[in-house]
């Protein structure tokens, strides 16, 4: 199975290792550089430093028909923007998006996006383990719709990039191209350095 990650945080890493050690093939992508510290000297698959949410970045990562694609940024914006890539324009079947916020969780489960959401699978272990009762609500929320996305869709306007778009933060105003090279010679995973798209 061909997976794309994007987001190398500790679960973003401890997904890409785990399927990696099943034999798929995995292909991570994460802004920072210094994210890919967290994957083990034995992950065989690629570290790609790009921006997830910029199209060009997922394509020449090699996204574009991936059999799963999992969102698991820290942000709720970054993971549904990737998310909806994904389906609309990479052709992805399986995507999974990690949404912080309940509601929202629910709204893009309703658009069309699967997801999941930790709070609500913290609380509800938390309430298991004390034998209280828990919402019920199932850890991926399948899609019960449809994203109105397609040949009307449109993106952000035009100038902006995907991170600008829809979230400040570290991404923020960068056109998705890669603006740093990693330290060369540092062995990430058996690579060379992170390859950058």
């Amino acid at each position: 199975m061909n997976v794309v990650i994007v987001g190398c945080g500790r679960g973003g890493a401890v997904l890409a290792e785990t399927l990696d050690k099943a034999g798929h093939r995995v292909i991570i992508i994460d802004l920072q550089t210094r994210a890919f510290d967290r994957l083990p000297d034995t992950f065989r698959g690629e570290a790609i430093r790009g921006d997830g949410t910029d199209e060009d970045v997922l394509r020449r990562a090699g996204a574009e028909g991936a059999d799963l694609f999992i969102a698991v940024t820290e942000g709720d914006n970054r993971n549904v923007m990737a998310a909806q890539l994904a389906i609309e324009a990479l052709g992805v079947r399986r995507v999974i998006a990690k949404i912080n916020d309940p509601v929202r969780a629910e709204a893009y489960a309703a658009m069309g996006i699967p997801t999941f959401c930790r709070t609500v699978l913290m609380a509800d272990t938390i309430l298991g383990y004390l034998g209280l009762p828990t919402s019920g609500t199932p850890p991926i929320l399948a899609p019960t719709g449809h994203h109105p996305g397609g040949a009307d869709h449109r993106g952000p306007a035009a100038g902006e990039s995907g991170a600008a778009a829809g979230e400040s933060g570290a991404a923020a105003g960068e056109s998705g191209a890669v603006t740093e090279r990693a330290a060369a010679g540092r062995a990430v995973g058996g690579l060379a350095a992170p390859r950058e798209v």
